[in-house]
């Protein structure tokens, strides 16, 4: 079942054109790699599907409706949540507080449901000590914590921006696990964006590229990895 599509969707800021008629969909439990170089348009992209900025043209339909210029917060209340490339835990708020934040101003839930949402999510997610401040808190241990405040949303969709970037191998590994592991229970639609091909290869069901604001390629990571195209404008020079 399609749960999120785009059809030619287009952002120009100015004369730069940061996502170019892109159209893709993702299904009901698929994992979708979105990779491309520096600049590509990846965060842009997500930008786009959650709200975050509008589209200068193009269509984007969620459950098969059409959501194009419904603001941000709306879209977060029906299902879509997305974390952020660069994380900014709310400092005066302990463990718990920060991912009770997403329950109750993107869900809309009470205090009381959004510190239960709160407490189980950190129990799935291995999370301890929640009144702890979010100084003391390991890289790993952030970006659970931003997992999780991204699922106490309750979406049906979810973007990862870079999500595994400052992690060691060991971290990588063990936060692959729980992304597959939570996508499968809740049948999530995920879209990761990462610059590690082996996250992507391990982690995804299939990838799209974008390149200068284009999607240039799509499919299984073993076939878009020998694509010509790919291979010169990301994966390692001409093929």
């Amino acid at each position: 079942m399609i749960k999120l599509k785009t059809t030619k969707l287009t952002r120009r800021f100015m004369g730069l054109i940061a996502v170019n008629n892109v159209s893709f969909s993702m299904d009901e439990g698929e994992i979708l790699g979105i990779i491309g170089p520096n600049g590509a348009g990846k965060t842009t992209f997500i930008n786009l599907v959650s709200g975050i900025i509008m589209p200068s043209s193009g269509k984007i339909e969620y459950r098969g409706q059409d959501i194009t210029y419904i603001p941000a917060h709306e879209r977060a209340r029906q299902g879509i949540a997305r974390t952020y490339q660069l994380i900014h835990p709310l400092e005066n708020l302990s463990l718990k507080e920060n991912i009770m934040v997403g329950s109750i101003f993107a869900k809309g839930n009470g205090l009381k449901a959004a510190r239960r949402k709160a407490e189980d999510l950190c129990a799935e997610l291995g999370l301890k000590d929640l009144d702890r401040d979010t100084s003391k808190l390991t890289i790993l241990e952030v970006k659970r914590m931003e997992l999780a405040r991204a699922l106490a949303n309750e979406p049906e969709v979810l973007f990862l921006d870079e999500v595994m970037a400052g992690l060691n191998s060991d971290e990588t590994k063990d936060l692959i696990v729980t992304v597959q592991r939570v996508a499968k229970e809740r049948n999530l639609a995920v879209g990761v964006v990462e610059h590690v091909m082996g996250v992507i290869r391990e982690l995804t069901h299939r990838v799209i590229v974008l390149e200068a604001g284009e999607l240039i390629a799509e499919g299984p990571y073993e076939e878009v990895s020998k694509n010509p195209r790919v291979i010169e404008a990301y994966l390692g020079g001409a093929a």
